[in-house]
């Protein structure tokens, strides 16, 4: 090897660096390698990034000749700029060393270890190599220093800051300000470094203030704003810039608690998060530790700015990014939060749909909750229960945050006692708050939240129990605590003010202290004050001043009290941002209140009743769903039948019949509104028709495949989008309703329209209600006719429906020739109490023609009773029987009055009739005995039809769920023969048994069948309703009719299949006997009800009378 007085030609190489952490611990914008190879001359590599492991990968070279100097030195430095820089930037190490040693290493790079800094040693990995004379060897070598007055400050500012790093030496802090600050003055306004010496003059300035060596941070953040000036977006450091602003306002939040500064951090994450790629030093290090900061300190902000930062936040935080957790929760608690002040659906579903992604159970039960309050969704409180127990589970005894799920806990334990009246899980809340209360001691900042759950636990379970006054006084003493431990401006301090009101109200009914009640009064005007006038909470105090009017007029019988009572009574049940549950709650206390003091206002609150239980089930996608959802209400199932019983004693007929109508009808109505035609608005406003239309099928489709979701995060997703498309839905409607002919588009029918159910015989409407029973004749024209039933009450009615279920139980084991005088017995009374006041009503006031047609709509424990069947069975004088209704008149039944005028409106679409009979008697093992009558009974229909109707059979293995469904919807006529089955408590899981799968009324009532015309349903219990709706009148026979059929036989009871081919056989002969080959007389489905009721006379001798009277036509 030459020897090193020789000249040589050097090829270095820097290949990268690691381990190079900066003295002073700041954020460089990068950092390069210098060599100097004599005291005037120096190479400098480029300005590298840090990666987030402090290392820097560079891959520049450089050729030296070695005869200027026998050794040179090699640092390592940090930039604070990544353009022009401001002097030589901060040492991280330095080293000197001859040429030889660099040679030793042969052509393999090495490592190159410097002296430690922060504990460890920063190395450059290096290669380098002897080469030819090359003629710009020295042109990469410039000055080694430019020797001016500003570099050496600013090296000298940068050198005292590292010292001070390193030591904590303040003086070094105060020299390296000094430095900075003299660097600042020589380069003002216009110099090209003046952004440069803004910088670390501010660098040194915060480190100052994050010491408490300086408290003036104005200045500070003025001078890194002046920066980010000079450096715009685009500019190398415009990145840094935003940084340093951005450490400057976190410190200053963090001292001063001011959200201002906070707000304006996440502004600048937003604008710095794109700019900053992943792995970097500035990124890892600095970006991201502030962002994070930023995340856990933003303060609860529920306001539109607040939470648009917040989504801002969350889109730089994508998934699998560390940080998105956190982001998740903050902008799902901000629309929580916002949710609680202004009732938002959307607020809430977001939050939900965030917290199940970032998985914090507690939080997503909150969540849950909240909107189980808003919409009354049970497997939104079941779960949330589910995930309160876990975090309980999670926090065992001893754990320092288990005081959080006790709580939470027991308020989910105290919604669903108040939902569903379980003692236990009211015991178990109180158990639960007992206990947090101890982990809460006088002092605890949360005690008074605990206080305040713990008396409403009590509070509750005293009006449960109707407790004495002593516990009355400890629920208030508790409720007086919370409210004087929770500050002014809590935002739940409005909760406290209302639960210490309706304590004390619940005092006054026992104690009748005039101070209790007036104390009541004051809390809830005062709750009232501090909430603007949309905030949800003021449902609540609108409740505790009702029930304090309320209680008050209740002992003191003042007028203008109970006047009060009801104005709050209508501010809470119309307050528009508390959920639809609470509100239909609050009108049916009102209804209640009303009725019980005869109070002016009562039908109003039977309207806002229907309106808003209509609004409510709406927001449910299935029928079941909505079923459901009014089934949750059972307990004001009787409100139809009371409404229009309330109506009749205002003596308003014409209301009443609409209050019935209404009430009865919603759940068909619901079903019904997406199938509405709309041919007279098509000739009126296409365009409006086309949108309505194109949504309604959106609207149906969205329904249909949500249908089978399980899965809780795609169900929610699947509701949010059906919601969506119901808001365009319900404003192409309301668009709709501006046109003055169609201004009553959808909504409910007016009496004008429901007389139209008269056209072709009087419609009877049978009021069972616990007021009065009693009937509403409506005929084609005029007012609607009232006839009371005085011989009959709602309890003995009920008591007939019972009595007449036993003597059809008895009947079926009685053999065919014994006289059925239990039955007798009881159609004598139906006679008697119920039908001949009607029938007297149809002879002398409206002069009805012997043997014309009357539609029957029951309501309530009506529904139950035979009335078709009403017989006086008694003999005149002269020998001869007096007649029998069916005698009289053609009975028919309707489930609505809306549901006979859709099936006549729908009978001018006639097309060629078309026969098939479905018979299924060996459904298989566990689905009911053989029924061995039915294929002969097929045969026999088959025989009875005309041969002008095309004929099809569908029967034994083809008799299948699908087989039925398809020749349902390819038939005009249908005879249907098998097992049926009423589901009492989901009326939608009525059935008929098919060879595999059961054929469901919901399964009926989704298909669209407009041709049809005609069934006969010989199978049991096709036209009962269900137990929790019974109003509604839900059963296989009225499902067959929604779905297109205009007139359906239907079954009340079982049906013995034996002796029933008698009664079929009688009624097609009976419908058919006037149609002759090539008579051109037309199939007529409307004569069913006069082929019924002769029928059913022919077979007097052959059907014992429980199997003549079960069979009943319904429709046209």
């Amino acid at each position: 090897m030459p020897s090193s007085s020789e000249s040589r030609y050097i090829r270095l190489e820097v290949i990268s660096g690691k381990n190079l952490r900066v003295p002073s611990d700041r954020i460089p914008a990068g950092a390069y390698v210098s060599i100097n190879v004599d005291s005037r001359r120096r190479w400098k590599s480029s300005i590298s990034v840090l990666s987030s492991d402090e290392s820097v990968a560079w891959g520049n070279a450089v050729t030296i000749s070695s005869h200027a100097s026998p050794a040179l030195s090699v640092e390592i430095r940090a930039s604070y700029e990544a353009g022009r820089m401001l002097g030589s930037g901060e040492l991280i190490g330095k080293l000197q060393m001859s040429w030889d040693k660099l040679l030793d290493h042969g052509d393999e790079p090495f490592d190159l270890s410097f002296p430690p800094v922060r504990g460890v040693h920063p190395s450059l990995t290096l290669k380098t190599a002897i080469v030819h004379a090359c003629d710009d060897e020295d042109s990469a070598l410039s000055d080694s220093l430019v020797d001016s007055e500003i570099a050496r400050d600013t090296d000298a500012g940068h050198a005292r800051f590292a010292e001070y790093a390193m030591s904590g030496t303040v003086s070094q802090l105060n020299d390296a300000v000094q430095h900075f600050q003299l660097v600042l003055d020589q380069c003002p306004v216009g110099h090209p470094d003046h952004a440069a010496a803004l910088t670390n003059l501010a660098d040194a300035r915060l480190e100052g203030y994050i010491q408490n060596y300086l408290q003036d941070i104005d200045t500070t953040t003025s001078l890194f704003r002046e920066a980010i000036a000079l450096r715009p977006q685009g500019h190398p450091d415009h990145a840094s810039s935003l940084h340093d602003l951005m450490r400057a306002l976190i410190w200053r939040y963090s001292k001063e608690s001011t959200a201002v500064y906070i707000r304006e951090s996440v502004q600048l994450c937003c604008k710095l998060l794109p700019l900053c790629p992943e792995g970097t030093y500035l990124r890892n290090i600095g970006v991201d530790t502030a962002v994070s900061y930023v995340i856990n300190n933003l303060p609860i902000d529920a306001s539109d700015e607040g939470i648009h930062l917040r989504r801002n936040m969350l889109e730089l935080s994508p998934v699998g990014q560390q940080l998105r957790p956190k982001a998740l929760d903050k902008l799902s608690s901000a629309l929580s939060t916002r949710f609680t002040e202004r009732g938002n659906i959307d607020d809430i579903d977001e939050s939900i749909h965030l917290r199940r992604e970032a998985v914090y159970l507690n939080n997503l039960a909150v969540s849950l909750v909240h909107r189980f309050d808003h919409q009354g969704k049970p497997n939104d409180l079941d779960e949330a229960i589910s995930l309160y127990e876990e975090v309980l589970r999670l926090h065992p005894v001893g754990h320092e945050s288990r005081d959080f799920p006790l709580n939470t806990l027991g308020g989910a334990f105290i919604t669903r006692f108040n939902k569903r009246g379980d003692i236990d899980d009211i015991t178990r809340a109180i158990s639960l708050y007992h206990e947090a209360l101890t982990l809460r001691p006088p002092g605890h900042p949360h005690r008074d939240t605990t206080l305040n759950n713990l008396a409403l636990a009590l509070h509750t379970r005293h009006k449960q129990l109707d407790v004495s006054e002593d516990l009355s006084n400890e629920v208030i003493d508790k409720l007086r605590e919370s409210l004087r431990l929770r500050r002014l401006d809590h935002p739940e301090r409005h909760l406290n003010l209302s639960n210490l009101g309706f304590a004390l109200c619940s005092r006054f009914t026992h104690t009748r202290e005039n101070e209790d009640v007036e104390e009541a009064i004051d809390l809830c005007q005062e709750s009232l004050a501090a909430l603007p006038s949309l905030h949800p909470g003021r449902y609540l105090s609108y409740m505790c001043l009702q029930e304090a009017y309320l209680s008050r007029y209740r002992v003191q019988l003042s007028p203008p009290d109970l006047s009060l009572a009801v104005e709050n009574f209508k501010l809470a049940s119309r307050h528009p941002t508390r959920g639809f549950p609470s509100r239909i709650i609050t009108a049916c206390n009102w209804v209640a209140a009303a009725e019980q003091h005869s109070h002016t206002s009562v039908l109003e609150a039977y309207n806002t009743y229907f309106d808003l239980l209509d609004n409510h089930l709406a927001t449910r996608s299935s029928t079941t769903s909505r079923q459901e959802a009014a089934a949750a209400f059972h307990y004001a199932r009787s409100l139809p039948v009371d409404a229009a019983s309330c109506a009749i004693r205002h003596d308003n007929l014409r209301h009443a019949v609409e209050l019935a109508e209404q009430g009865r009808g919603q759940q068909w109505s619901l079903a019904s509104r997406l199938k509405t035609p709309v041919e007279d608005l098509e000739s009126a406003n296409p365009k409006l028709a086309h949108n309505y239309l194109e949504l309604s099928k959106r609207v149906s489709n969205a329904a249909q495949s949500s249908a089978n979701i399980t899965d809780r995060a795609a169900a929610d997703r699947a509701a949010t989008k059906y919601r969506k498309l119901m808001e365009q839905w319900e404003a192409a409607v309301a668009d709709i309703r501006d046109l003055r002919a169609f201004s009553r588009f959808l909504l409910p029918p007016s009496y004008a329209d429901l007389q139209v159910a008269a056209h072709q015989g009087p419609a009877i409407i049978l009021i069972a209600s616990q007021y009065s029973c009693s009937a509403i004749v409506i005929s084609m024209s005029g007012d609607p006719h009232h006839v009371p039933l005085p011989s009959i009450s709602l309890t003995e009615l009920t008591n007939l429906k019972d009595r007449f279920a036993r003597a059809i139980r008895h009947a079926s084991v009685m053999g065919p020739k014994v006289p059925r005088n239990d039955l007798i017995v009881l159609l004598r009374t139906v006679w008697d109490a119920i039908m001949l006041p009607i029938v007297n009503v149809l002879q002398h006031d409206l002069k009805l023609k012997f043997r014309s047609r009357i539609w029957l709509c029951p309501t309530a424990a009506f529904t139950s009773i035979p009335l078709h069947a009403a017989h006086p069975f008694q003999t005149r004088a002269d020998g001869s029987k007096e007649p029998c209704l069916e005698d009289l008149y053609i009975c028919s039944y309707t489930p609505t009055l809306s549901a006979l005028v859709r099936s006549r409106r729908m009978m001018k679409k006639r097309v060629t009739p078309s026969f098939a009979t479905i018979g299924q008697g060996q459904p298989g093992a566990g689905k009911g005995k053989a029924l061995l009558a039915v294929d002969s009974e097929l045969e026999l229909v088959q025989k009875l039809v005309p041969a002008t109707a095309t004929r099809t059979t569908v029967s034994g293995d083809e008799a299948t769920r699908a087989g039925a469904l398809q020749a349902l919807e390819e038939n005009t006529w249908v005879h249907l023969a098998c097992h049926g089955k009423q589901d009492p408590t989901q009326p939608y899981n009525s059935h008929f048994v098919m060879k595999d799968e059961h054929l469901t009324l919901l399964d009926i009532m989704d298909r669209d069948i407009p041709h049809a015309e005609f069934a006969f349903l010989s199978a049991c219990h096709t036209a009962v309703g269900d137990e929790e709706t019974p109003d509604e009148v839900i059963h296989l026979a009225a499902g067959l009719q929604f779905s297109g059929f205009k007139s359906v036989i239907g079954t009340l009871w079982e049906v013995n299949d034996a002796v029933a081919k008698h009664v079929v056989e009688a009624f097609y002969k009976y419908m058919f006997m006037d149609l002759k080959d090539g008579a051109g007389i037309v199939m007529d489905c409307t004569r069913a009800a006069w082929a019924l009721n002769r029928a059913t006379h022919a077979v007097k001798t052959k059907v014992p009378l429980e199997q003549r009277m079960v069979f009943i036509h319904i429709g046209v």
